[in-house]
């Protein structure tokens, strides 16, 4: 299953240290991560990923591969700018949210309109999204539904 992990560029040691837990844990688990490739909760999902064996995929907003952060394995520079983040969205079967912003908000709007489910980790309370506390919940939540279909 590939997940994409959306959440803000700018983060603070907490969340930081969640993203790269969930990342370990979607890496230990067999799961790719998709994400925007760049700083924060993309960076800290995809170190988790590939210090737990897992592989990690990083859709850039500019046209610099050189530009993602560096444990993103396989970069796709799209010299769209934000408008990539659907395609972070549109590359997953799955969506966890951790923190972040307006380009969080939009990402989570993007894969609720997919119909791909999203669990929610300290972000946006939007209908539709399953906000959880930990984690293993966020990574078991998405494993479950993905499941389902």
């Amino acid at each position: 299953m590939r997940v994409s992990v959306i959440g803000g560029s700018s983060v603070g040691e907490q969340h930081y240290d969640r993203a790269r837990e969930v990342g370990r844990l979607l890496g230990k688990r067999g799961h790719e991560v998709v994400c925007g490739g760049l700083t924060g909760v993309m960076e800290a999902t995809c170190r988790g990923a590939i210090e737990a064996g897992g592989h990690t995929i990083g859709i850039l907003p500019g046209e610099d591969r050189a530009a993602a952060n560096e444990y993103v394995e396989t970069t796709v520079a799209t010299g769209m700018g934000n408008a990539r983040n659907a395609l972070v969205v549109l590359n997953g079967d799955a969506a966890v949210a951790i923190e972040g912003s307006t380009g969080t908000l939009s990402e989570i709007a993007l894969a609720l309109d997919r119909g791909l489910p999203v669990a929610g980790l300290d972000t946006h309370g939007v209908d539709g999204v399953e906000a959880v506390e930990t984690p293993e919940q966020a990574v078991e939540y998405v494993e479950r539904e993905i499941g389902r279909q």
